[in-house]
């Protein structure tokens, strides 16, 4: 298992891949609200064609304009789709980056306004992606990845060099 991973301030992140049975939460970003009774939470399911994430609807809307919560369309802003299923291959429990198998997930759908809260347990191997949330992305770099790993024998995630800023 990873160490605690550092906060980015501002920013969006997304994993390469989740183990089944992992439990995502959407949370609406600064100024906007879920809509009721919309359950944020999504699970990295097994079916017959590999790992899936199942979904329920939900959307976030802008507390100021409540004309915002008519229908929106889904867009995928900042992340890939989800990858196809992984062909099995020789593993090893605690290394993801050497599990190419059908039982993970690929990064979850991107909702309007809304962000994933990630696992709060990460395993070596595990790459994750940071973007700049819209407005706050005026100094390059502006997305960036980190990649937990052992390094003498020490478990640390790779440096990020990346700061999000809604500074002029």
């Amino acid at each position: 298992i990873c160490p605690d991973l550092p906060k980015i301030e501002f920013a969006d992140v997304t994993a390469e891949m989740y183990p089944l049975q992992t439990r995502l939460y959407y949370e609406c970003h600064p100024g906007y609200d879920r809509k009721g009774g919309a359950y944020p939470g999504i699970q990295c399911k097994s079916e017959p064609q590999g790992a899936v994430w199942k979904y329920r609807e939900f959307q976030c809307f802008d507390k100021k304009n409540l004309l915002s919560m008519a229908p929106m369309m889904e867009l995928e802003l900042t992340q890939k789709p989800e990858r196809e299923p992984r062909s099995p291959a020789p593993q090893k429990q605690e290394d993801l980056s050497e599990v190419k198998q059908k039982d993970f997930c690929g990064p979850p759908k991107t909702i309007p306004h809304a962000s994933i809260r990630l696992p709060q347990q990460h395993y070596v191997g595990q790459v994750l992606h940071f973007r700049c949330q819209a407005g706050y992305d005026k100094r390059p770099p502006t997305f960036g990845s980190r990649t937990c790993m052992v390094v003498n024998d020490k478990i640390i995630w790779t440096p990020l060099d990346m700061r999000c800023t809604n500074d002029s």
